[in-house]
């Protein structure tokens, strides 16, 4: 039996559906995620400086971005800045642990 795709929220009637669209739009989120990821190793492999890894300018970028876009679809700003900030660190971290292990542990 195929899946039916979730409903959008303003045709959801139930809780049930609410909470089977978010699970599913969540599974989306962490795939997308992936794929970030994914850039990051790029990005671990691609830079020859462990230094180059973080880079304060591009980050103020992402979130102003990320910031941006929100408040324009009418989200709240602040809480997607918070979130924002956490997964950029995150992903520095990740891409600074990827750094280290293409290079052996340096």
């Amino acid at each position: 039996m195929p899946e039916t795709a979730p409903l959008a929220p303003e045709h959801c009637q139930t809780m049930a559906q609410v909470r089977a669209a978010i699970d599913a739009l969540d599974a989306d989120l962490v795939r997308l995620l992936a794929r970030r990821f994914g850039y990051m190793r790029a990005a671990a492999r691609i830079k020859t400086d462990r230094g180059h890894v973080r880079d304060e300018a591009r980050k103020a970028e992402v979130i102003a971005n990320a910031t941006a876009l929100a408040d324009a679809l009418g989200l709240p700003a602040d809480v997607i800045e918070a979130m924002w900030q956490r997964l950029v660190e995150g992903s520095i971290a990740y891409e600074l642990a990827a750094w280290d292990k293409a290079r052996g542990g340096q």
